[in-house]
């Protein structure tokens, strides 16, 4: 798929120094770029690539002077990292909307709809009553349980796995082989050392312009749903347990686990291998670093917490500085100790 340089400003609400009438087909690394490749620069300590860079456009932010002569043609914009991201999405969309049709073997069950423009891979399967919406891209081996509804220009990769009831809204992207509405954890313990099954009765409801990565699962509820809310973003290998609500614009890095029922915050950054207890809310806002373990709730907005148990990271910071110095502070003691001994004798 090619853009004129031009066309690409247009759509980034950028404006252009150069040819705009360059071509591009691809994207690259401004260190590796190519002709026909558009790059960018956001960190100024790759800047001198941008003087002997072969990409044909660079895009930069609007604060950028060259300190010498660009063969590029440059598109100056507000955020060039933003502005990158927001062209590499719609090139993946307007692949992605090259896909239509309905390729044979696929199944759809009595009852169920699809809107116009939609893609039906080989092997997929659409249970009853399931409602999806307009240009909907279901691909080879995924499966949608009955009463699934899923809203438009939603893509379903290969092997994905939804549960009857759950409920996706539009604009989501959902990657290979995730799980959404399998049963929560839940069992209760017997007199005899035994475990009853609790039936898992809810469903999973994930709102609009949510991505789910690879390898992922989402519990459905014991009982109501569990919520996963407009513009989060789930890294691969992400376990979100039965009754969770996780806030709007929160990220969640690969490993990490959320426990059943807690309730994630708004604008939350989770990096990867966390692991958060069950029950507990965390206020807006609040990052904890990777490998952290999160065991109490926190109500205090912004905070950055880190270690397990986690804390706040300067504090986390200090304690892990004293740990280094621990066998420097034993030997200190121990020479305290022998000079002690001395003394007394």
């Amino acid at each position: 798929m090619k853009f004129t340089v031009s066309e690409i400003a247009k759509m980034l609400d950028g404006t252009t120094v150069g040819d705009d009438t360059v071509t591009i087909d691809s994207a690259a690394k401004i260190e590796e770029g190519q002709p026909g490749c558009i790059s960018f620069l956001a960190n100024s300590k790759y800047e001198p690539y941008i003087y002997t860079t072969q990409s044909s456009a660079v895009i930069v932010n609007k604060d950028f002077v060259p300190k010498q002569d660009i063969s590029a043609t440059l598109i100056y914009v507000d955020n060039a990292y933003t502005a990158f991201t927001v062209l590499l999405e719609e090139y993946q969309k307007r692949i992605a909307t090259g896909k239509n049709g309905i390729e044979q073997p696929s199944f759809i069950g009595e009852n169920s709809e699809m809107g116009p423009f939609g893609y039906r891979g080989a092997f997929s399967y659409i249970g009853k009553n399931c409602k999806i919406g307009n240009n909907v891209k279901i691909y080879p081996g995924a499966y949608l349980g009955d009463a699934v509804e899923v809203g438009d220009n939603t893509i379903i990769h290969p092997g994905v796995r939804i549960y009857d009831n759950t409920i996706i809204g539009k604009n989501c992207c959902i990657f290979a082989n995730t799980v959404i509405g399998s049963d929560g954890f839940g069992f209760a313990p017997q007199k005899d050392g035994s475990y009853k099954t609790i039936p898992q009765l809810g469903n999973v409801i994930i709102e609009d312009d949510v991505s789910i990565g690879s390898n992922a699962t989402i519990d459905c509820a014991t009982m109501g749903s569990t919520i996963i809310r407009k513009g989060v973003k789930i890294d691969n290998l992400v376990q979100i347990a039965h009754n969770v609500e996780i806030g709007k614009n929160t990220v969640i890095a690969a490993q990490a686990g959320v426990s059943g029922s807690s309730r994630i915050g708004e604008q939350c950054v989770i990096a990867g291998q966390v692991g958060i207890t069950g029950h507990i809310t965390l206020a807006n806002h609040t990052k904890i670093g990777a490998q952290s373990g999160l065991g109490k709730s926190i109500k205090k907005e912004g905070l950055s917490l880190s270690g397990s148990p986690a804390r706040d990271l300067s504090e986390h910071l200090r304690a892990m500085a004293l740990t280094r110095r621990l066998p420097e502070l034993e030997e200190r003691l121990k020479e305290l100790e022998r000079r002690r001994e001395v003394s007394e004798h």
